[in-house]
């Protein structure tokens, strides 16, 4: 079996010879903590220690405005002229703009898509998009802050009630979908520190929240369906509601919630493969903070264990990383056809935002490659190429291979810089081999034998497109 071999500790990283400040390290707390960074910033990324890098991208991240919110953030049925035709159109709408959001505002976005799939609804279940702006923004806004306060609040918003059945769950006909999936993918995880009674019993606690004017409108408070008499929840019996059945989960069960969060954070932010001590740790600070999520996120990000060789490019890039840190990382244009492209194409790579796959959410890492899948991904990329070639800017093309390789007019060392630049820890000799030769593409052998080509070569905006062509392909690429 595979195992996680990343050495290194918790302890803040100190650059040294053996683990240097560099490139491959720079790009990897940018792939990690949002979408890949172009080349300039990188550079700049150098120039301050990772400390500061990683405290820049998390203040920028919080403080980052939020959206505007969209006409229709508030609309419940009554709105709707032809309710099935619009709201699907403003699921789209707000679709593409989570997209444009993630190019934009990575970080911020990166959190909001882990909780998105930590705290699972499905639009298909609920249909209403005044629902699904609420929990994006729910999202968006608790990212980095208490995880008490976040988990309440999802709660209660109207997706999840009706994703998992809360606006069902009533004095006399408890229903349990929410209390299961608290205890057993909320907090503590499957089969650990709860009984089904005590699932039983949580759901009492749980009732009335159940009254609805029309579909979509907002849910609120019914004190005539709350079982209002005393329940018995990990030992423990009290009149519980809502607030106290929450409460009550961090006052007895601390430790498992936080291991629980701290290995999910792990697995999705360093490592698929777990390193109990690491995650002991974050799970120390975690609690040590009275759940804080920032916290836990700094000593992570800034642990000595985190820049480990074997952590980095080692997780496999989801559809929506896949499609886009090819844009984010070569500064590459991009416009409202392509944001509605990578839209539709994470849907036909299995990743549909707003809709995973299941309450437990995608699986992720192994998961999103198979032969199938594969393919799919080099379609979906080399579409994207092809459209900046034929209806943007080509020319960005040279200015990338500029930027990366120094404006060197060797084509072996311009492979190997702009290869480098996306595949940071490198191939093997044949692999740049490989680079040289689809960077040449169609030009005569001789324009390089006689040192006559360079960058601002007329056709080398299409031999840096090749050149792109062939580096998606590569293994390596799949990874980050």
């Amino acid at each position: 079996m595979s195992q996680n071999c990343a050495g290194g500790t918790l302890a803040a990283y100190v650059p040294n010879s053996n683990k240097p400040w560099n490139a491959i390290r720079v790009a990897h707390v940018y792939k990690r903590l949002g979408f890949g960074a172009k080349y300039d910033d990188i550079q700049d990324g150098l120039q301050i220690t990772p400390s500061q890098l990683v405290d820049s991208l998390l203040t920028a991240a919080k403080n980052a405005p939020l959206p505007a919110p969209p006409a229709w953030y508030n609309w419940s049925a009554g709105n709707y002229t032809d309710i099935n035709t619009q709201r699907i159109d403003q699921y789209k709408e707000w679709y593409f703009q989570w997209i444009a959001d993630m190019l934009n505002t990575g970080v911020r976005e990166k959190m909001a898509l882990f909780w998105h799939n930590h705290f699972v609804t499905k639009f298909t279940d609920y249909l209403c998009p005044s629902y699904m702006y609420e929990y994006h923004k729910l999202l968006q806004t608790h990212a980095f802050g208490n995880f008490k306060t976040f988990l309440k609040a999802v709660a209660k918003t109207p997706a999840m009630l009706v994703f998992l059945d809360g606006l069902k769950n009533k004095k006399n006909r408890p229903n349990e979908n929410y209390a299961r999936e608290l205890f057993e993918l909320f907090t503590l995880g499957v089969n650990i520190g709860y009984t089904q009674q005590d699932i039983a019993e949580a759901a009492r606690a749980l009732t009335g929240w159940t009254n609805v004017t029309v579909e979509c409108a907002p849910i609120t408070f019914d004190p005539a369906q709350f079982d209002n008499t005393s329940k018995t929840v990990f030992g423990q019996t009290s009149n519980y509601d809502f607030d106290g059945l929450h409460d009550l989960i961090f006052q007895e069960r601390a430790v498992e919630v936080s291991q629980y969060i701290a290995s999910k954070i792990y697995a999705q932010f360093v490592h698929a493969l777990p390193n109990q001590t690491i995650i002991d740790g974050m799970a120390l600070t975690f609690r040590n903070n009275n759940f804080e999520i920032e916290p836990m996120l700094l000593e992570l990000f800034k642990s000595d264990h985190f820049y480990e060789d074997e952590a980095i490019s080692v997780n496999i890039k989801s559809p929506v990383e896949y499609l886009l840190m090819l844009p984010k990382e070569g500064n590459l244009p991009y416009d409202t056809n392509i944001l509605q492209l990578v839209g539709y194409l994470t849907v036909d790579m299995g990743q549909q935002l707003f809709n995973p796959i299941d309450v437990s959410g995608w699986n992720g890492n192994r998961s999103w490659i198979n032969s199938t899948a594969i393919t799919t991904r080099w379609n979906a990329l080399s579409q994207y190429l092809d459209y900046v070639v034929f209806a943007l800017d080509k020319e960005k093309f040279r200015e990338l291979a500029i930027d990366v390789s120094g404006n060197s007019n060797d084509v072996a060392v311009v492979a190997r810089k702009i290869t480098d630049h996306f595949i940071p820890k490198g191939i093997d000799a044949a692999g740049y081999d490989q680079a040289t030769v689809a960077l040449k593409f169609s030009v005569p052998q001789n324009y390089f034998d006689l040192g006559v080509w360079n960058l601002q070569f007329q056709y080398a905006p299409d031999q840096v497109w090749n050149l792109l062509k062939w580096v998606i392909r590569r293994p390596e690429f799949q990874l980050m």
